[in-house]
């Protein structure tokens, strides 16, 4: 969770480069961050709600059943986990 908050706190002030390096860097913990960037997705506004997004859809798979969790006790977050979790199967395509 330190991790999520720290990188995410650094994307205030961040260049594309610097937002590419740290959407890499969450992608890179794979599926162990991603409790944490579903719960921060649900928060977050802006450049970090981007970068949240990104990184869930190119984590994968690993992604999917916490967006459901989450979509269904929050029906507010549910087309937002839809278009992730279709992004992710490549249901769009």
């Amino acid at each position: 969770m330190q991790l999520v908050d720290e990188i995410l706190g650094k994307l205030e002030t961040a260049d594309n480069t610097t937002k590419n390096k740290l959407e890499n860097l969450l992608v890179d913990q794979g599926s162990s961050v991603v409790p944490d960037l579903v719960n921060k997705l649900q928060v977050v506004k802006g450049m970090q709600r981007g970068v949240v997004a990104m990184s869930l859809i190119r984590i994968g798979e690993a992604s999917v059943d916490y967006l459901r969790k989450a979509a269904s006790s929050n029906k507010d977050f549910e087309w937002v986990a839809k278009y992730l979790i279709s992004e992710i199967q490549g249901i769009a395509a």
